[in-house]
């Protein structure tokens, strides 16, 4: 099984990453994490890439991904990330058909939600505007190309909590957590606007 954990920056993928899979162990699973190859190759060039690295990044990550022999991988992102930051910031698209391609491989697909407290990072991330952007491009792209996600919402164990109850829902779906993703997708499941998930997720947690 192939779990992709998408978002913009500073929305926790990396800690959702591992979360994930140590509760997936416990429940007895075979799990390894694929961490960001982005973040080791900032960390060792000490800059953010140019236009023309972009590429091999994004193949990088897919290699590193596809070479996992687990039973379970939970990847820290994808290709398709690396495309919606070329395209975003660079105005180059070419690594869309890659990206979306990659994705198709895997058997869920969750995204960050950005309800957590924006943290800034170095040179790996931007700023809130610039974590907007993506967010949102990403939910384009993804219902564009007719790719199934869920949003993961929360922050700490009730953020894993429904990750797991979306992953391994015979064993996780019996908790507050999986209501209260149930009940936000009941309300969008018509919706094409990605900017009423706000609005969704002050409701949720007032009510």
């Amino acid at each position: 099984m192939k779990i992709a954990i998408l978002g913009a920056e500073s929305t926790g993928k990396s800690t959702l990453c591992h979360a994930l899979a140590a509760s997936m162990r416990e429940a007895g699973s075979d799990v390894v994490v694929v961490d960001e190859y982005l973040r080791e190759w900032c960390a060792t060039m000490m800059r953010t890439p140019q236009p023309h690295e972009q590429a091999a990044i994004a193949r990088t990550q897919t290699q590193r991904i596809d070479a996992v022999q687990s039973a379970t991988v939970v990847a820290d992102t994808t290709a398709l990330m690396t495309a919606i930051y070329s395209d975003i910031l660079f105005q180059d698209p070419g690594l869309y058909s890659f990206g979306i391609e990659d994705l198709r491989s895997f058997h869920h697909v969750l995204v960050t939600a950005t309800d957590l407290p924006w943290v800034a990072d170095s040179y790996f991330r931007d700023s809130p505007h610039g974590q907007q952007a993506i967010h949102l491009r990403l939910q384009e792209v993804l219902r564009d190309h007719g790719i199934a996600y869920s949003m993961v919402y929360g922050s700490g164990g009730q953020r894993t909590r429904a990750a797991l109850a979306l992953i391994m829902p015979s064993q996780f779906s019996s908790n507050a957590d999986s209501e209260t993703y149930n009940r936000w997708m009941a309300k969008c499941e018509k919706c094409s606007d990605a900017r009423c998930e706000h609005s969704l997720f002050r409701e949720l947690t007032d009510g």
